[in-house]
């Protein structure tokens, strides 16, 4: 197999004081996934193409094939037409098979999502967030309880769960949302024993990369992306040779909190001049606040304007909201070099409400980026659909990913 990289020998060491050894169920488990990977790929597809296309053995893959149905994994649909021999059956992903539940909180509000393999919404709900974590996962836990009762029927596979900070890849607990104001908070527990399902947590931004890694049309040709999250604050995901790195404890990928200027201002983290006190949703709302009179603002939007009242003044012709948004523009841009120098990755992908505007933000962040990168740079700078709902897509491909994701050996 060649490297990742041309002219790059690709070495994963082994660690000799904490492995694994590949056993028979090691192989099943591996052959299960290609085969499981392949059929969602290229459904409708037929055994014998799923054996070409894997090298696997006829023989072997109507056995992984029989135990997917079994299980509900994948269903038989129509038959082709040959010259001659056996009429082909072909395979689809089973759609309905499985009810995931997907949890995106944010520090206003946090939405519930019920979909499926297909990644469509069955159904979903949103609420505002308590800033009591305690107060807040009882009532998360009874939304649960009824979104469950209302849907008897499904297999229910699990939930995923996209939070505001850095989670621990070790125990999953959220170490620290500034934003938020928690710290070390056990929500994986407490939802498994309220729910009896697994629970899967991450950081929002992670969460955001993997969802771009399962259903992403750029998804096949990259081996680095950053999926850069923009909300009250910025996180960043990065996937490095199609690997999600989380670091020691998932604290990989705060450049949110790499201080910009030193003298800025006050940073919900504890420093001062974080990039997200100019990069982020509350960034813009603070530029707009600053350069607005009160006497200025809008009655719709008092006492405070949001995030969202910024988007829909400049898209009224709003000079103050305009201005605002290209101050963000600059800020984001400037980080987003750092990431494009420092890494080099093929694609940088923008999550969150601002890309509602980046017919404004998008040429500045893009200026920005060739002024301060002084060699040619390939990577591409993205956005991504706000309404397509990329952070619930990703909390269910959070879950899938037990199922289709490459087993770790060692």
């Amino acid at each position: 197999m060649d490297p990742p990289y041309p002219g790059l020998l690709h070495v994963r060491k082994i660690d000799l004081a904490n492995f694994q050894v590949a056993t028979s169920e090691t192989a099943r488990d591996i052959n299960r996934r290609i085969v499981l990977n392949l059929i969602r790929k290229h459904q409708p597809v037929s055994r014998a193409d799923l054996s070409r296309r894997s090298g696997l053995q006829r023989s072997t893959v109507s056995s992984i094939t029989e135990q997917l149905i079994q299980e509900r994994w994948i269903t038989e649909g129509a038959t082709g037409h040959l010259p001659r021999g056996r009429k082909p059956t072909f395979l689809h992903l089973n759609g309905g098979r499985a009810g995931i539940i997907g949890i995106d909180l944010r520090p206003l509000s946090t939405t519930i999502a019920l979909g499926g393999l297909d990644n469509q919404f069955l159904t979903q709900e949103t609420f505002a967030t308590d800033r009591d974590p305690q107060k807040f996962t009882a009532e998360l836990c009874g939304r649960l309880h009824e979104l469950m009762a209302s849907q008897p029927d499904i297999h229910y596979e699990g939930i995923g769960v996209a939070l505001p900070g850095r989670v621990d890849s070790h125990t999953q607990r959220l170490l620290f949302a500034p934003n938020l104001g928690w710290r070390d908070v056990d929500m994986k527990t407490p939802l498994e024993l309220a729910t009896g399902l697994p629970v899967e947590v991450e950081n929002d931004a992670n969460v955001c990369a993997l969802g771009e890694l399962w259903s992403a049309q750029y998804a096949e040709e990259m081996n680095d992306m950053l999926a850069v999250a923009v909300t009250e604050g910025v996180g960043v995901g990065m996937v490095i040779n199609r690997q999600l790195v989380r670091g020691p404890n998932g604290i990989a990928g705060e450049f949110g909190h790499v201080v910009f200027d030193e003298n800025g201002p006050p940073c919900n983290c504890g420093n001062k001049g974080c990039w997200e006190v100019f990069a982020s949703n509350s960034a813009a709302v603070r530029f707009y606040q600053d350069s607005t009179p009160r006497s200025a603002v809008p009655k719709s939007i008092l006492p405070s304007p949001t995030f969202d009242d910024i988007l829909q003044l400049e898209k009224r012709g709003d000079r103050l909201a305009g201005a605002a948004l290209d101050r963000m523009a600059r800020h984001l841009g400037a980080g987003i070099a750092m990431l494009v120098m420092g890494i080099a990755p093929e694609v940088v992908m923008i999550f969150g409400e601002v890309t509602e505007a980046w017919h404004r933000v998008g040429p500045i962040v893009d200026r920005i980026v060739k002024e301060r990168i002084p060699m040619s740079s390939k990577t591409k700078v993205l956005p991504t659909n706000a309404s397509e709902l990329p952070r619930l897509h990703g909390t269910i491909s959070l879950v899938l990913q037990k199922h289709f994701g490459a087993p770790a050996i060692a």
